[in-house]
């Protein structure tokens, strides 16, 4: 029975640490060149509607270094579910290679590539979750500390795609979510409701106060460009900067999963400082997708 990744409540605990010991495994290897071409032969189908560099480079490079192929599916090339039918797209690419990776606008997206598909689907982000992003969030984050025991976790700004699979994380992994929003911008309310360790306010202040890690992300998504000007004004009382991180306690790590717009969701000062930790998040992706490909392609 194939395996796929179009959420993080695709997963059990048990799986998501697998896929972390996978990813340390493949990151030590990497580290001291030992080779790992776990993936020889295998071929990485990439669909993108959403321009990209992390997403794009990691898989890429990702599948270059497990001994695979990744082919790169511009917008232009497919017209997903215009040019040809979500489902034939899935049918057709499911007779040439062996996994399937898409950055789309819409879930259903998603869930018809994985219905329609004979190889596992990966969902590389879409307007509801951004799984991969999150998976390689927290593997960073058990990295920085140890584990997930007794940790808070902050997340300031809009409850998009990276908020709600933050939330998800939590329902699963039972580490403490604050939730700090502006009032109409919440995340969506069917995964709070199955996340008793998140909790949501529209004070960052408070959201940051226990936190040992502070996260992020641009205020207007893609798609969302016709509300940048409106959103900027909106969410400007949640800059995370030098003044709401005085209500912070010490050791605060910073979180962004890029990219990132300084002097809007976040000040320079912030995302470049010692407490900063976000390209050590961006170098998970590369491990984290090496991590999920191989978990599941191999580990049945």
């Amino acid at each position: 029975m194939k395996r796929d990744l179009t959420s993080i409540f695709d997963l059990d605990v048990s799986e998501i640490y697998k896929i972390f010991e996978l990813t340390k495994e493949m990151k030590e290897k990497l580290k001291k060149r030992i080779e790992h071409k776990l993936l020889s032969d295998r071929t990485l189908a990439m669909i993108f509607e959403k321009p990209s560099l992390r997403t794009r480079v990691t898989f890429e490079t990702g599948m270059e270094q497990l001994g695979g192929h990744a082919i790169y599916l511009a917008p232009s090339d497919i017209k997903l579910g215009k040019r040809e039918s979500i489902p034939d797209v899935a049918k057709n690419l499911s007779r040439w290679v062996d996994l399937i990776m898409a950055r789309v606008f819409e879930h259903q997206s998603i869930k018809l590539l994985a219905q329609h598909a004979t190889v596992p689907v990966i969902n590389g982000l879409c307007d509801l979750e951004h799984p991969c992003q999150i998976l390689g969030d927290i593997f960073t984050i058990t990295e920085k500390a140890g584990g997930l025991d007794n940790i808070t976790i902050a997340y300031i700004g809009d409850g998009n795609n990276v908020c709600n699979s933050l939330i998800a994380a939590s329902a699963l992994l039972k580490f403490r979510l604050n939730i700090a929003t502006p009032e109409g911008f919440e995340p969506n309310q069917d995964y709070l409701n199955k996340a008793s360790q998140a909790q949501l306010t529209h004070n960052p202040a408070a959201a940051v106060a226990d936190a040992d890690f502070i996260y992020t992300d641009v205020w207007a998504s893609m798609g969302q460009e016709a509300e940048a000007e409106k959103r900027k004004i909106i969410f400007r009382p949640f800059q995370v900067n030098a003044q709401l991180l005085s209500n912070a306690k010490k050791d605060y790590r910073i979180m962004h999963c890029l990219p990132a717009h300084r002097g809007e969701e976040i000040s320079g000062e912030v995302i470049d400082g010692p407490a900063s930790i976000v390209f050590d998040q961006a170098e998970n992706r590369l491990h984290i997708q090496k991590g999920i490909m191989v978990w599941l392609m191999l580990d049945k």
